[in-house]
């Protein structure tokens, strides 16, 4: 079954331990762009819902760290709590999708605009938000957002 083409604002979500980095997206779907970097803590769920509410956004897709062989390890157990978490406080759809290399993409983007590895540090994570967006929204080009991605089950649901 196809997932449903979305309209909309679509955020992209950077799981960190220290920050959390959020981008959005045109209502469109065409362009992914840095908000904000949201330190970690017991309220970044809902200071995340805020923003998606603020946004108006229509779905989220949350970076999901896999190891390059494809594991999850904490740092993934970490980011789909997290996805839990902002499902569940905003009730959108949150899809998980593969952020391997998106640092690494986001800190070449950064160096090729040079920026310097110190003035990185206050932007990287909404950098990394971007390319995780936009590689969600090239999925939802290509049609393949259902394969390449994974929807958080917000609880009581059966799904």
């Amino acid at each position: 079954m196809a997932v449903p083409r979305v309209v909309g604002v679509r955020l992209g979500i950077d799981v960190g331990t220290v920050r959390i980095g959020v981008a959005a997206s045109d209502p469109e779907g065409r362009l992914a762009f840095p908000v904000a970097t949201v330190p970690r803590g017991p309220h970044a769920a809902s200071e995340v819902a805020r923003i998606a509410s603020e946004r108006e956004a229509a779905m989220i897709f949350v970076g999901l760290p896999l190891s390059l062989a494809g594991r999850e390890g904490p740092s993934a157990v970490d980011a789909r709590a997290f996805a839990a978490e902002v499902a569940e406080r905003t009730g959108l759809v949150v899809r998980l999708i593969d952020e391997r290399l998106s640092t690494v993409s986001a800190t070449r983007a950064l160096r090729a605009a040079g920026k310097s590895a110190r003035s990185q540090r206050s932007i990287i994570d909404q950098q990394s938000a971007v390319v995780i967006l936009g590689n969600a929204l090239d999925t939802e080009k290509a049609g393949t957002t259902e394969s390449v991605t994974e929807v958080v089950t917000h609880k009581g649901s059966h799904d």
